[in-house]
């Protein structure tokens, strides 16, 4: 991964690996805990695999935006080297702004379902926690995916 360009890039960056590590930290707690607690005492933590999922959920969609800000998606780069430099450039910003399309057309979906778990009010099974508000997390990190793309189709960056 290349080193953010600007003062404000890194503070981000610092920022949200901070927040990923506590997440991290959080779901390596629940699981040591859920483990200790049914393999020595027959008693697993009531509610574990569920915040589990809504914390994988969390970690993933946050980091969503930051693969796409940092490029750093799987790519396949064999046209790459067959192109001049200037359709090079052309390629990358068409697949920038086909990808923006795609997130813009998910988070779009992503709300129609979250609004409608909302309506629902559907809740988890044992802790009865609220869903319809992770839904939107996601929608909004879908959306900020596409605007991270949408920005590199305008921007001008470094060769590669």
């Amino acid at each position: 991964m290349s080193e953010p360009a600007t003062a404000w890039e890194r503070r981000a960056d610092a920022v949200l690996g901070i927040a990923a590590s506590a997440l991290l930290a959080c779901l390596m707690l629940v699981t040591f805990v859920d483990v200790v607690a049914r393999y020595l005492f027959n008693r697993p933590l009531r509610g574990a695999f569920e915040v589990t999922e809504l914390l994988l959920l969390v970690l993933i969609f946050a980091g969503l935006p930051l693969v796409s800000h940092a490029d750093e998606h799987v790519t396949m780069d064999f046209i790459d080297r067959m192109l001049p430099p200037r359709a090079l450039r052309v390629m990358i910003r068409a697949v920038h702004a086909l990808v923006a399309a795609v997130f813009f057309f998910l988070t779009w979906q992503v709300l129609i379902k979250a609004g409608r778990i909302s309506a629902y009010g559907d809740t988890t099974d044992v802790l009865r926690i609220v869903v319809g508000p992770f839904v939107y997390f996601m929608a909004a990190m879908i959306a900020l995916s596409g605007l991270v793309h949408l920005y590199k189709v305008f921007a001008s960056w470094p060769k590669r």
